[in-house]
């Protein structure tokens, strides 16, 4: 049986569809869908390591949204990875179609495409501790910066391993003024969307994670950690 996810209004999926053309101009990758009572969270991998010697963070963006009730299963669990451009363009054909903007909308969940190497790390669900709070001016100006300094050290035809080379060292870099949160999760925050100049950012840690929170969005942040 196909699986669907039933938003409470075409609102809900205007605001998708604007999350999924972020992430897919970020990266034309994956999202993980994953459906937990009347939540969905929509994962997408912002920067992740590319192979055993990349010491890159894992940086994932999520952002949740309240479910309608279905009476036809459509609120069983559901876990998921399909690939950004199947999804969004199945938001797009609906949004297209809609007439009553007030009524629930169903979305046909796309065949899943097999799991993402990102999409094995699940971030905790609880134990997160408050850590303190950070501007969206700072984070946003780390942004900028950071991608204007990665165009300029990777010219047309650079190889593979000097490009994941220097991402990996400017977006490992803490941000002037928030030490807790790399470049890379104020990138995340920056091109998803999630900054907002009147409000600050809620930062949390828990083990070798931090989370930055917005109204709009979370940021996730996984530090390579090792033995020995």
């Amino acid at each position: 049986m196909s699986q669907h996810i039933l938003l409470p209004d075409s609102q809900s999926l205007d605001d998708l569809q604007v999350f999924l053309s972020r992430a897919l101009r970020v990266e034309d990758g994956s999202v993980r869908l994953i459906r937990a009572d009347s939540v969905l969270m929509v994962y997408t991998a912002v920067l992740h390591p590319k192979g055993l010697l990349d010491s890159s963070a894992t940086v994932l963006g999520l952002r949740t949204y309240a479910l309608g009730v279905s009476a036809d299963g459509g609120d069983a669990p559901l876990d998921v990875v399909v690939t950004v451009r199947s999804l969004l363009d199945r938001v797009a054909r609906l949004s297209s179609t809609i007439v009553d903007r007030t009524l629930p909308v169903v979305v046909p969940v796309p065949i899943e495409t097999g799991r993402a190497a990102w999409a094995g790390i699940s971030p905790p669900k609880s134990g997160w501790l408050a850590q303190g709070d950070a501007d969206a001016a700072d984070l946003a100006a780390a942004a900028k910066a950071g991608i204007d300094e990665v165009a300029s050290a990777i010219p047309t035809g650079t190889g593979e391993q000097i490009v994941r080379r220097v991402r990996s060292e400017v977006w490992g870099r803490p941000v002037a003024g928030a030490e807790l949160v790399p470049a890379g999760a104020a990138f995340a925050a920056f091109s998803l969307g999630f900054l907002a100049e009147t409000e600050r950012v809620r930062l949390f840690g828990v083990g070798s994670w931090t989370r930055l929170s917005t109204s709009r969005g979370h940021v996730l942040v996984r530090r390579q950690t090792y033995l020995g």
